[in-house]
């Protein structure tokens, strides 16, 4: 158990912490309009490539943290998650891709 001093303590750095990722982007980045072209080209290639990455990396820890727990959960998020993308690449929509996964997955758990 914590001690009063050690809990203050952790929800201080805590918090330290979420306010530099907050303050971050508008100390490095905030003036882009008068930037040089090269920071604008990072700038533009950091924009098209975290989101995936970062979608990318959500996915595979679900899936393999789903299978460290037991393999029939592991298995059931496989399925949903190749059909969900399955159906965004058909369809294109992400709000229908992850609503179809959702779905499934919810009516795997259930059955199976």
């Amino acid at each position: 158990m914590l001690s009063l001093k050690e809990a203050l303590l952790l929800v201080f750095a805590m918090g330290a912490v979420m306010l530099f990722c907050r303050v971050f982007p508008f100390l490095f980045f905030g003036k882009v309009g008068s930037s040089s072209p090269r920071t604008k080209a990072f700038l533009d290639f950091i924009e098209k490539t975290v989101p995936p990455v970062a979608m990318a990396v959500l996915a595979l820890n679900a899936i393999g943290s789903s299978f460290l727990d037991n393999y029939r959960d592991g298995i059931l998020v496989l399925i949903a998650s190749v059909i969900t993308a399955l159906v965004h690449l058909w369809k294109r929509n992400a709000l229908i891709s992850i609503i179809t996964g959702t779905t499934l997955y919810m009516i795997l758990q259930k059955f199976i």
